[in-house]
């Protein structure tokens, strides 16, 4: 075996890295959020799974075709031209930022069972913001503790969580199940695809396995099987923690709680269990959040490289940290906390993924559209057509699920955005050091 393949990462770890990437907040907090509609939708995570590895399908062929894939930039302005490459890879920044606020409130929301606090909106606010520049200054160290801080967090912040998952069976019971099958007074279907954009916040980071196809061995053969697998893995994981918990909690109690795993544990195990589970969930969303961050500075780096952002967005420090854009990020993440502040933690969490989902698709479907029109040197083969238009369909499901406000309040950052690089669009920058 070569050096250079040794460095390299086999199909077995390429896949955890993709499901890691995609089990964090929404594992924590998502089924508070799908307790107000009720067990049915269970089959909503059978639909985003499937979507999922449509878009999936359609990542990894990209990633076949890009082998140093490292921006939606470098798919995109080949087929599409540049000004759709800077919608698609700002709205993948703007979305992962906004994603960081929702991993914040998750964070907090088991936090502030551990502190001697009250859990109010202020108080909610000031621990958002405190998790915030703390990753912040975490980040400054460079990607190597923030690497290690994350690998921490996943053992250590999973394992107890694992253990309600297995044991949980023993404790869930079908009555309560088919009392909290459908609680929102709409049909089933109805239900269904109006969960499908909320859902996919869990499935956003299936792009991931594609853009470290450059550091997967054999990676024609094994970035598909690491993200359809990573997708599977996901996909199995949050179906059954969802189940689970409504057949043990009454959906009531469930969507009105903060930290709906701890709430479930002090149920099976007694009143102990709730801040070891709080501890744990805690620990794994702040460590996605640092891991998030660390990913929010160095696609905005790219960006600015590439002169769809302001050259300030791409200085590097000496230890590889974004350290200046990541404080114009954590200001505007500060800035966003304040505006969507809610009564309660469900409330705040759902406002925020629904516009990080509509965000993320933008970047999706021009992923898909890449594929389904190619370029004049390689022309789209049937098999790229059929993956772009599975990808351009999920894509549209999506868009049908998001809220209107939500769908328009997406479509007037990305008119704004276009209309900003229009009128002050530069050339490819070289990140200053």
């Amino acid at each position: 075996m070569s050096a250079t393949n040794a460095r390299k990462i086999g199909p077995v770890l390429a896949t955890f890295v993709v499901a890691n990437n995609m089990i964090g907040s929404g594992f924590f907090l998502l089924p508070a959020t799908l307790a107000k509609s009720g067990g049915v939708t269970a089959l909503a995570w059978l639909v985003c799974t499937v979507l999922a590895m449509t878009l999936g399908g359609a990542f990894a062929r990209l990633a076949r075709h890009h082998p140093d894939l490292q921006s939606p930039d470098d798919y995109v302005r080949p087929s599409l031209g540049r000004d759709v490459s800077f919608l698609a890879t700002t709205m993948y920044w703007v979305s992962s930022w906004i994603g960081n606020n929702a991993i914040a409130v998750a964070a907090f929301g088991y936090l502030v069972i551990l502190l001697p606090i009250e859990d109010s909106p202020g108080v909610r606010l000031g621990g958002q913001i405190a998790l915030i520049w703390l990753m912040f200054a975490l980040n400054l160290l460079g990607p190597r503790p923030i690497a290690r801080f994350q690998s921490m967090c996943v053992v250590l912040g999973l394992l107890p969580v694992a253990l309600i998952l297995t044991a949980g069976w023993a404790y869930f019971d079908p009555a309560v199940y088919r009392a909290a099958w459908n609680v929102s007074g709409q049909s089933d279907l109805s239900v269904v695809m109006h969960s499908l954009a909320p859902i996919f916040w869990a499935f956003v980071g299936l792009e991931t396995g594609a853009m470290v196809a450059g550091v997967v061995d054999d990676p024609d053969r094994n970035v598909p099987r690491a993200t359809l697998g990573g997708i599977a893995i996901a996909g199995v994981v949050y179906l059954v923690s969802s189940v689970l918990m409504m057949g043990i909690v009454p959906v009531a109690e469930l969507a009105a709680s903060g930290a709906p795993f701890a709430l479930v544990a002090g149920k099976m195990f007694g009143a102990w269990a709730i801040p070891v589970i709080a501890a744990a969930a805690a620990l794994k969303a702040s460590g996605t959040l640092g891991g998030w961050m660390l990913v929010t500075g160095e696609s905005g780096a790219r960006a600015a490289q590439r002169g769809f952002l302001p050259s300030i967005f791409g200085r590097l420090r000496a230890n590889g940290s974004a350290g200046t854009g990541l404080f114009i990020i954590a200001l505007m993440m500060t800035l966003l906390a304040v505006l969507t502040l809610s009564p309660t933690v469900s409330g705040q969490f759902e406002t925020l993924i629904e516009m990080v989902v509509i965000l993320v698709v933008m970047a999706y479907a021009a992923a898909g559209l890449s594929l389904l029109l190619g370029t004049p040197e390689r022309p789209a083969a049937r098999r790229e057509r059929v993956l772009g238009m599975g990808a351009l369909v999920a894509c549209g499901l999506l868009v049908y699920s998001t809220p209107g406000k939500t769908l328009v309040g997406g479509l007037v950052i990305a008119l704004l955005a276009w209309a900003a690089y229009r009128g002050f669009a530069r050339g490819p920058a070289t990140p200053a050091r």
